[in-house]
C-alpha cells in the first residue's frame, strides 16, 4: 500500500475513533439525564443523588464539547498536500516513533502499526516543527531522528 493510502487509513481510523467517542458521550448524557429524570423531583434542597447524575451529565458535556472540537480539527487535516517539512498534517516517521500531527488522538493502530496522532500544540511538535527529513529534534532528553515525512 502507497504511503498516501496508509496516511488516509490512519486518518480515517482516527475520524472512526472519535466518531465513536462522540456517539458513547452523548449515550452517557442521555442515560444521566434519563435517570434523572425517572428519580424525579429532588427529594430536599440537597438531594446527592440527583446532584451526582447531574454533575455526571454536565462532566459529560463539557467532555463532548471537546470531542467535537477534536472532530473539527481532524476535518481540517490537509490530506492531498505534500509536505517536505513537519506541519500541520504531517505524518512523521521518526527512528522511534510514528507521528500524525492533526489532534490528539492518542495511540492509534493501523495497518498493524503503531501510530501517535498528537496535537500541534504539544512539546514534541513544537521541537519537531519545520523540520526536514535526516534533521534530528529533542524531547525530555530523548533525541529522536526524521526518517521520513509523508
Amino acid at each position: 500500500m502507497d504511503k498516501k493510502a496508509l496516511k488516509k487509513e490512519l486518518w480515517e481510523k482516527c475520524i472512526r475513533t472519535e466518531e465513536e467517542n462522540i456517539a458513547r458521550l452523548r449515550y452517557e448524557i442521555d442515560e444521566a439525564q434519563r435517570l434523572s429524570n425517572e428519580y424525579g423531583a429532588p427529594k430536599d434542597r440537597y438531594d446527592p443523588y440527583r446532584t451526582k447524575l447531574m454533575r455526571q451529565r454536565d462532566l459529560y458535556a463539557q467532555q463532548l464539547v471537546k470531542a467535537e472540537q477534536l472532530m473539527d480539527v481532524l476535518k481540517k487535516v490537509p490530506m492531498d498536500k505534500e509536505f517536505d517539512a513537519v506541519e500541520f498534517g504531517a505524518l512523521v516517521i521518526t527512528d522511534k516513533q510514528k507521528l500524525f500531527v492533526s489532534a490528539a488522538i492518542g495511540k492509534v493502530e493501523c495497518q498493524e502499526d503503531c501510530f501517535f496522532a498528537i496535537s500541534p500544540v504539544v512539546p514534541v511538535y513544537k521541537a519537531m516543527e519545520g523540520k526536514k527529513a535526516g534533521e534530528t529534534f529533542t524531547v525530555n532528553g530523548n533525541s529522536f531522528t526524521i526518517k521520513e515525512i509523508i
